[in-house]
């Protein structure tokens, strides 16, 4: 099993003798104790700056033995502590820093809609907004919130609450319109949309019926790093069809 560090020091220092991995053999590694991960992920953990693995002068990857552990230790916070990336990232600069790591409590965990987690259950509806607060977070009347509902844009609750990431919804909607985007023009985009989710759900749908609770509960990061790739991927998709780059 891999070794990472827990307490004050930071990683090991790569040293000449060090010798460098494909991204194979890292992976090789990796799956004795995370027999989840993919190449797929190893690179969106790239790509979301918590691993910068050296390039060959023809661009293949190769990590060394720090790299791998720095991996572990990320995967390892993911599965046990359920940490948001943009915590994970915060907890392995401080690691580096020599302070040591702090760790919440075991448990499934979410993300509340003030940025802060909780354990599951404390707070059923913490993460929700009513439709006072959404009318205002977009800034749009109850007659356009009521149209956007009818073409199924948005859609609240037995309750009448939305979730948080309504108000994204609700906010980009309003500023497509005001480039004369309809919401009978955006139906597309919520079909494409509920088509790359249930893709998702194809992909874990095993994950959350396997015996191992280690690994239903890895379902739940399986899912938003799904999600935050197919974003990407349809972000791409769109700037190569416009032929523009907006960075």
């Amino acid at each position: 099993m891999l070794r990472t560090p827990t307490g004050g020091a930071g990683h090991g220092t790569v040293t000449g003798g060090d010798r460098l991995m494909s991204i194979g053999t890292v992976l090789a590694q990796l799956r004795d104790e995370f027999p989840e991960v993919t190449i797929s992920k190893i690179r969106f953990l790239e790509a979301e700056g918590l691993v910068e693995p050296r390039r060959t002068p023809s661009g293949y990857r190769k990590f060394t033995s720090r790299d791998v552990e720095r991996l572990a230790l990320v995967l390892r916070m993911q599965r046990d502590h359920y940490l948001p990336l943009k915590v994970i990232r915060e907890q392995i600069d401080a690691l580096e820093r020599g302070e040591p790591l702090q760790l919440p409590v075991q448990g499934p965990q979410r993300e509340l809609f003030d940025g802060t987690w909780e354990p599951e259950g404390e707070r059923p509806t913490a993460a929700r907004v009513g439709r006072a607060e959404l009318l205002a977070a977009a800034d749009v009347p109850e007659e356009q919130l009521a149209e956007w509902e009818s073409y199924g844009l948005l859609a609240p609750d037995e309750e009448g609450g939305y979730d948080s990431e309504a108000v994204t919804v609700a906010r980009l909607v309003a500023d497509l319109g005001r480039f004369g985007l309809e919401p009978r023009h955006l139906r597309a985009m919520k079909a494409s949309a509920e088509r790359d989710a249930g893709l998702v759900e194809q992909v874990v749908a095993p994950l959350r019926r396997h015996r191992n609770p280690q690994t239903r509960a890895h379902a739940e990061a399986t899912v938003k790093e799904l999600a935050a790739l197919s974003v990407r991927l349809h972000a791409a998709l769109v700037q190569t069809a416009l032929g523009v780059r907006l960075h």
